[in-house]
């Protein structure tokens, strides 16, 4: 079972509907006793920073949220800003993160021929090994939105990076933990494969 965090600042019911057409079950988690039974857990992440983690702080979910991941090691797919809130702090606001990844998120300071916010389809290039980009077409890449990056202060299992004027981290994986930065949701083909992977493989 997929629990899908729905605390108000995430895409949840386009993830949803992707695992809806596999028929891969998933419940949207509302509150505490919805994680009962879950395996895997997707944290969506829609908005800026601050808002994002205030939600999750006001939720409840996020104590049992954080136990699950770091104590029980369940299996945990981030995405976007969901990404984002796994670092220590963010140059978008003063709220802390959730601290699971040794990690900043800073600004894009880019030459002035580089649009922000990165907005469109854009390919990566894999450092390490992440079963769950098997499938997936390099060439045709990913849909991002975003104005912030996530720069890691540590190294982990696995990168993807992605050039935009820089070059950034656009996805990773540490143990039962992955995230990415672009939306798997709106990748068409490629991110209904690596949702899918996500549900299928084991992470751990």
């Amino acid at each position: 079972m997929i629990g899908i965090l729905d605390y108000g600042a995430g895409n949840v019911q386009a993830i949803a509907r992707i695992y809806n057409n596999l028929k891969i079950p998933n419940k949207l988690i509302k509150k505490i006793s919805d994680f009962e039974g879950v395996e895997k857990l997707v944290l969506p992440g829609v908005g800026s920073f601050d808002a994002v983690v205030s939600k999750l702080n006001e939720s409840g979910l996020k104590d049992r949220l954080s136990e699950m991941v770091l104590v029980e090691k369940t299996p945990v797919f981030g995405i976007c800003v969901g990404l984002q809130i796994m670092a220590r702090s963010s140059e978008e606001g003063a709220l802390p993160g959730l601290g699971w990844i040794n990690a900043t998120v800073k600004r894009f300071n880019l030459p002035s021929e580089y649009y922000v916010p990165h907005m469109g389809w854009n390919t990566f290039r894999l450092l390490g090994t992440n079963d769950i980009f098997n499938g997936t077409d390099d060439e045709f890449g990913f849909y991002f939105v975003h104005s912030f990056y996530f720069d890691l202060e540590e190294e982990i299992d696995s990168t993807a990076r992605t050039t935009y004027g820089i070059e950034f981290t656009s996805a990773i994986r540490k143990g039962n933990i992955v995230a990415t930065q672009f939306h798997p949701e709106k990748s068409h083909s490629n991110g209904v494969i690596l949702l899918k992977n996500f549900a299928e493989q084991d992470i751990c």
